[in-house]
């Protein structure tokens, strides 16, 4: 940091010796941007918990200076998609982030396919501000708030009183906002309370259009989940905002009666009712409905989310940094979103290292309400992710860090216990991955 004369004789008159001898050590002496290159990409898949399919892939980025940024693929994604970019990326300077991004943003598309560019964009922000001693957040423009707000889960349970009281724990823990899944397993096996084709199962259901599956709710089981809701509120309280998620694939007419039973709830939101692409469809059930609607975890780059903010199709766009394309895109997305009055909330669920890609983000864009706080920390967060303020999410809140790149020092033997195979074993097999790439003749 550069100081003037008169700023000098300033500083010296306060007593402020010891603020001038602390300028030049947030300079990374270490690090010259210029010449700075990548020169290895690798991979760390881990999975949390032995009974779990779900695998998370962790991406880290090395360099000729010694410098290396980290970033997360989506829950569930494969590390294909990260691996495939390395020799797009290698030999190039990290700190050309927009470019690179623009490279590489081909090879990526919607839900987990979205989380190799995602998480590869996030540690080329992280190599960019380690190598500008600045943190990304500043290096987008800066803040407009110190501190992310989160919205907390419950613990699943077919007893509402049960999944309150979990939701009332979380608030007693200091978050602010609360979310709630209210699917058709709720009342799938009472008589009556659902329309269907005779004989459909389950992954016939799981793998259609929501609007294609001819599953519909009856009256009886739009009571049973409105009623289920309203337990829920009796012990939450009508103070909290109180969102909901996971209907099952039911068909728009059940979205919308089911939508019109939940209003005297006052629902913070209803997310993902239909399947985000069916623009027409979710604007005919926000026409309908006094609720908020919302979607938008699956969604990869902004084009999507425009199309709906465009159409008045929902209320609240809710990207995810794994997915969408990384950390400027979401700014771009949510910045987009405000010029249409639409709000934005961020899903999430991943380790320190992708949260922290979110909460960038999150506090470079005014429009921004709260991320989403999946669960409770796992206690090897703290091992984990130095340098940041612990505990991680803090009485329903995660501080912005200071520190360059995402902020936070990662130590990787925290992710061994956890790692399947090789803890960031070598990648040379797809060192010399190529293809003519260029799209347009």
């Amino acid at each position: 940091m550069r100081i003037d004369r008169r700023g000098f004789l300033k500083c010296v008159a306060a007593g402020g010796l010891a603020e001038l001898e602390a300028y030049p050590q947030a300079v990374n002496r270490n690090s010259k941007p210029s010449e700075l290159k990548i020169t290895d990409l690798r991979v760390a898949e881990i999975r949390e918990g032995n009974t779990s399919r779900w695998t998370r892939t962790i991406i880290r980025l090395d360099t000729n200076q010694g410098l290396r940024g980290y970033g997360e693929g989506y829950l569930g994604g494969s590390k294909t998609s990260a691996l495939v970019l390395k020799s797009r990326v290698v030999g190039e300077n990290p700190c050309h982030v927009d470019r690179l991004f623009r490279k590489i943003k081909q090879f990526g598309f919607h839900a987990r396919q979205g989380g190799g560019v995602s998480g590869v964009e996030a540690a080329l922000w992280d190599l960019a501000g380690k190598a500008y001693g600045a943190p990304v957040y500043q290096m987008l423009g800066g803040k407009f708030r110190e501190r992310i707000r989160l919205y907390g889960e419950g613990d699943n349970s077919p007893d509402p009183k049960k999944y309150g009281a979990s939701l009332k724990k979380r608030v007693d823990a200091g978050f602010t906002m609360v979310k709630m899944d209210l699917g058709t397993p709720l009342i799938d096996k009472v008589p009556g309370a659902i329309t269907r084709p005779l004989g459909l199962t389950q992954p016939e259901i799981a793998f259609t259009e929501h609007m294609f599956t001819g599953y519909e709710l009856t009256d009886k089981g739009i009571g049973l989940l409105a009623d289920y809701v309203g337990q829920v509120r009796d012990i939450l309280g009508m103070e909290v905002p109180l969102s909901a998620d996971h209907f099952g694939h039911i068909g728009v007419n059940s979205c919308i009666r089911l939508g019109k039973a939940l209003q005297k709830y006052n629902m913070a939101w209803l997310e993902d009712m239909v399947p985000w692409s069916r623009v027409a469809q979710w604007k005919q059930i926000s026409d309908a409905l006094d609720v908020p609607t919302l979607v938008g975890e699956d969604v990869y780059l902004k084009g999507p989310f425009e199309a709906l903010c465009k159409a008045q199709a929902v209320d609240m766009v809710h990207p995810d940094p794994q997915v969408c394309g990384g950390i400027l895109e979401i700014k771009r997305i949510g910045d987009m979103a405000q010029e249409y009055g639409v709000l934005m909330n961020l899903h999430c669920a991943a380790t320190p290292i992708g949260y922290m890609a979110g909460v960038h983000a999150a506090a470079t864009t005014e429009n921004f309400l709260a991320l989403e706080g999946h669960t409770p920390e796992p206690p090897y967060w703290n091992d984990l992710a130095e340098g940041i303020s612990k505990p991680i999410m803090d009485h329903g809140y995660i501080r912005v860090p200071e520190g360059p790149g995402l902020g936070l020092t990662v130590n990787e033997e925290a992710l061994r216990p956890y790692c399947i195979g090789e803890l960031f074993g070598p990648s040379t097999e797809w060192d010399k991955e190529w293809a003519w790439d260029r799209l347009w003749s």
